[in-house]
């Protein structure tokens, strides 16, 4: 079964809230990214955590599980929204779909869980995931999912894009080609509109010849 058997009301219905909420509190959307001419941190948009969130605690820094595709080393920061100051062993969690569109759990095999983690940020409010860039399902541009706990305390669930020209390159790779390029645009993802623009990953190359990417981005969250 696909994830988009599994695609519920509730995740449009969350994401519509979200923003109308913001609305109603005079709240701008607010970037994760801090301004490079700013010394201001803002919080990070939230966004639903969708119907693939699973309870599990699994603290590893390597997700794949032998997962194939093309990787994708994630180098998040956590750091207090109102000082900018890291915040050390905030707990951020990660989970998205596999090349081929499923998210483990809901792949038929209720046992496997490639592609989820838990990773404790470091002194500097630092966590790195070895993932693998992820693939799309049927309405919703690529994403990944994340939490951010603080003191055992929810502070953020959000998820994190990617560049729409990365994200065709990849796809006409080994492991995604077969199933082809994303049917959903960041234009036209509803949940992508309630900021996704600033919840977007700063991809580059990997150095010294590796495959892959690294995605790079500093959450604002409150505490």
């Amino acid at each position: 079964m696909t994830p988009t058997d599994h695609l519920r009301r509730r995740e449009v219905l969350a994401a519509g809230a979200a923003g109308l909420g913001a609305f109603v509190l005079g709240c701008r959307p607010a970037s994760a990214l801090r301004s490079a001419t700013s010394a201001s941190c803002v919080l990070s948009p939230e966004m639903t955590e969708g119907p693939y969130w699973i309870d599990e605690s699994l603290k590893r820094r390597d997700v794949t599980e032998g997962m194939h595709g093309v990787p994708l080393i994630l180098r998040l920061s956590v750091v207090r929204a109102s000082t900018c100051r890291a915040i050390k062993n905030a707990d951020v969690e990660i989970w998205h779909a596999a090349p081929d569109g499923e998210y483990s759990a809901f792949d038929g095999s209720s046992s496997s869980r490639y592609l989820r983690g838990h990773q404790r940020s470091d002194a500097a409010g630092r966590v790195r995931f070895d993932t693998r860039f992820p693939g799309w399902y049927h309405g919703r541009t690529p994403h990944i999912h994340l939490k951010v706990s603080v003191g055992g305390d929810e502070v953020h669930t959000g998820q994190l894009f990617m560049s729409e020209k990365v994200a065709r390159a990849v796809y006409r790779t080994r492991y995604y080609k077969a199933r082809g390029q994303a049917d959903t645009s960041h234009a036209e993802d509803m949940i992508y509109g309630d900021g996704g623009a600033r919840s977007t990953l700063r991809l580059s190359r990997r150095s010294g010849g590796r495959r892959g990417y690294a995605g790079r981005l500093e959450l604002g969250v409150r505490t």
